[in-house]
């Protein structure tokens, strides 16, 4: 009895670790919209990174000229480098379109977010940019929907 104990006493750090990165991490219809779809063309002002997700920021002129700051999560750095995306690829000030749906709470603060689905270069290359399996919708962006 007493080994039991003790193995759950050991065990309870691990999984006190392993529940809060799956916490961490949501599926699409958590956040975003999939009624929500965006089409965002601006300037880039920031890249992140960072796992779980890489955020791409840009300043996106609304109908009066105003600049408005959108924070557009992709897949995770290692999907991006394989679908030809990478830390250099996008220099701060391009200009790109991205694709996407907006985050559910629609709030601006401190950005406007949004999922991106496909970015589009100025050369007009596209990019699958998402996370496959993440439930978002099947809207002929990713590569293995058609699979």
């Amino acid at each position: 009895m007493r080994m039991i104990k003790r193995l759950l006493l050991l065990s309870l750090p691990l999984v006190a670790i392993y529940s809060w990165q799956a916490w961490g991490h949501h599926a699409f219809s958590a956040e975003f919209d999939k009624e929500a779809p965006v089409t965002l063309e601006g300037t880039v002002t920031k890249i992140e990174w960072i796992n779980p997700h890489a955020w791409i920021h840009l300043a996106v002129l609304d109908t009066q000229g105003e600049a408005i700051d959108w924070m557009v999560e992709g897949g995770t750095p290692n999907t991006l480098i394989r679908a030809g995306i990478h830390k250099n690829s996008i220099p701060i000030g391009s200009e790109i379109i991205v694709r996407g749906y907006q985050a559910k709470d629609k709030r601006c603060e401190p950005a406007c977010k949004a999922n991106g689905r496909d970015l589009t270069f100025a050369d007009g290359r596209k990019v699958f940019m998402g996370s496959s399996g993440t439930g978002a919708p099947k809207d002929g962006s990713d590569p293995r929907d058609s699979r």
